[in-house]
Parts: structure tokens; C-alpha cells; sequence
């Protein structure tokens, strides 16, 4: 299993390739984002399950895959979630209403799910790259509304239409955020509890070199729970790691890189950021408190720009009117 998980880091990115990470797991790869389809080959109608939901637009690209891997018109049983962020669940709606199928998430994301609370604001400031610093703020907050579908994880920890598989709650990137674990071979999926890129940096997201790294930290609220939770999952000593962002990951680099991520979460929490000192505090109604928002340098900087830019085109006025 190590040396596939070897051979698909070395490609570049190819949105709506289908490769396996497991028995009867595969991964579909999408533009910034993994989704999972869990289930045999070919195994037909209501016999499968997906797991998290894309981007807004990617809807007819998991269709297709579903559809190539499972049979035409093969509807899965469920589609469960790791979280609610609009990079998980953005085809949520068009693909339930598509399969007329039950949506799965932890209690304490249904708040996001249903409609009643937005998530913490989106933290540029904790630095790491590009996407962090520019495109973040572009990123969606806002809860969708799927009550008519949306069900809770049953509390007994299995999965609907995944036998053999737990759920695990593992919250820091959000509070309801749960990773699925198979105990009979060690497979995880993890969502964003931590991933396999540095996903802040844009050029790390496109070149796709693979690295256990911290949950997204442009959207974490929350790090000691983090923390706790990475924690958590390195004490499983996966043999396989599927992440919501970055190449999937199997063997000793996986066990190496978590263990090490473990032992020192500390030292890789943004050394300042909105979240660090201070976490988003949530209950099953949504959010009840943010800290206050950061100085943020890119606003000035911004400001300096426009008034350089007035001014330069003033002088160019004055000078060859």
C-alpha cells in the first residue's frame, strides 16, 4: 500500500482522478479538496457511501466517478461528513436531492448543517502562504440548511452503511469534526484534522509534496483541541491516512510524520493568529464567542497602495496637463 500511496505523490494534480488508498476505499482528487467513496467495485445500488461533498461545483464530477466505480445509477446509502466547511460539504444539497440519500455529521456540527450559526471567521493572519493570506478571505463562513436530510452520527460510534468502520470525534478545526477508522486494517480517513500538505502555502498545495501537517490553520478556532485530537488519531498508528487536503499517505512516512506531528503540536501552532491565545467557543446551538479580530497588515498595506496609486496619477495629471 505504501509504495501506490509513493507513486501518486510524485503526479501532479489531476481534478476527478479516481485512485485507491485502501480495500474498497478510493479517493476522488478535486481542484483543492479530496472527496472518499467507500465501497466495493461495482457494488451497485444503495451499497456505497461518500464521504464529505466537494466544492460547490463539484457535484457532476463526483457523480461521474460514483457512477464509473459503483454502476450506473448506483445511489450510495449515505453520505456522511468529517465537517460542514463549504470545501466539504459544497455539492451537499445537489447530491442528496440527486440520490435521495440521509446526510451523516456530528451532533455538534448541525448547527452549521441546519442553517443556525455561522462558523468563526476565517483567520488570515496566521501566516503560511498565499492561500492563507489572500485567499482565505475569500472562503465562506455561512451554514447551509439541509435539515430535511441531515442526521446525527449514532452515538455508538459506527457508521451508517460503512460495517467495520467508527466514527472518531477529533474537534479543533471544528467542533463537531469526526475522523472514520476501520480497525481491521488500520485505515483512516481524517477530514481536516491534519493533512498532507501545508495547505496555508500555494505552492505547496500545487506542487503537492507530501508532509503530515497541522489542520488548515487559516480555519481552526480551536488548537489545543487540535492538538488533543491529533493526538488522538496518532494513537491509532494508521497503516493509511486519506486527508481532505493533499496526496493520501500509507507506511512508515505516515506513521513518522503523525508521531512526530503528536509530539510536537506546540511547536507548529501559528505563532500569532486570532485563535492562538484564545479559542472560538461553540455548543450544539453554534458559535457563542470569538476573540476579537487581529491587527491584519495586509488591510494597511492595502490602504498605502491605493494612496500611492492616487498620488502617482495626480503628479502624472499635474505634470502633462
Amino acid at each position: 500500500m505504501e509504495t501506490k500511496a509513493l507513486q501518486v505523490q510524485r503526479s501532479l494534480p489531476r481534478p476527478g482522478r479516481v485512485f485507491e488508498v485502501a480495500q474498497d476505499v478510493a479517493c476522488l482528487e478535486l481542484s483543492l479538496v479530496n472527496v472518499l467513496l467507500v465501497g466495493s467495485p461495482g457494488a451497485g445500488d444503495r451499497a456505497w457511501v461518500l464521504v464529505d461533498a466537494g466544492m460547490p461545483t463539484s457535484g457532476p464530477a463526483i457523480a461521474r466517478a460514483a457512477a464509473e466505480r459503483f454502476g450506473h445509477g448506483a445511489r450510495p446509502s449515505a453520505i456522511v461528513l468529517t465537517h460542514g466547511h463549504f470545501d466539504h460539504r459544497g455539492a451537499l444539497r445537489e447530491l442528496a436531492d440527486l440520490w435521495d440519500v440521509p446526510v451523516y455529521a456530528h451532533r455538534l456540527e448541525l448547527p452549521y448543517l441546519t442553517g443556525r450559526s455561522d462558523y468563526p471567521p476565517q483567520d488570515p493572519t496566521v501566516g503560511g502562504g498565499a492561500v492563507a493570506l489572500l485567499l482565505s478571505r475569500a472562503f465562506p463562513k455561512s451554514p447551509i440548511d439541509i435539515s430535511d436530510r441531515i442526521q446525527i452520527l449514532p452515538e455508538d460510534g459506527s457508521v451508517p452503511g460503512m460495517p467495520g468502520w467508527r466514527w472518531i470525534h477529533t474537534p479543533g478545526h471544528t467542533p463537531g469534526h469526526v475522523s472514520f477508522f476501520r480497525d481491521a486494517d488500520s485505515v483512516l480517513i481524517v477530514g481536516d484534522a491534519f493533512v498532507t500538505t501545508r495547505q496555508e502555502s500555494l505552492t505547496a498545495v500545487m506542487s503537492r509534496k507530501q508532509e503530515v501537517w497541522r489542520p488548515p490553520a487559516y480555519f481552526t478556532p480551536d488548537w489545543e483541541s487540535a492538538g488533543q485530537s491529533v493526538r488522538t488519531l496518532a494513537r491509532l498508528n494508521p497503516t493509511v491516512a486519506a486527508t481532505g487536503h493533499g496526496v493520501p499517505m500509507s507506511g512508515y512516512r505516515l506513521r513518522r510524520g503523525l508521531d512526530d506531528l503528536a509530539a510536537n503540536f506546540d511547536e507548529v501552532i501559528p505563532s500569532h493568529g486570532r485563535y492562538v491565545d484564545q479559542p472560538a467557543l461553540a455548543d450544539e446551538e453554534g458559535v457563542i464567542a470569538v476573540p476579537p479580530r487581529p491587527f491584519d497588515p495586509l488591510l494597511p498595506a492595502l490602504v498605502g497602495l491605493g494612496m500611492l496609486a492616487f498620488l502617482g496619477t495626480r503628479f502624472r495629471r499635474g505634470r502633462y496637463a
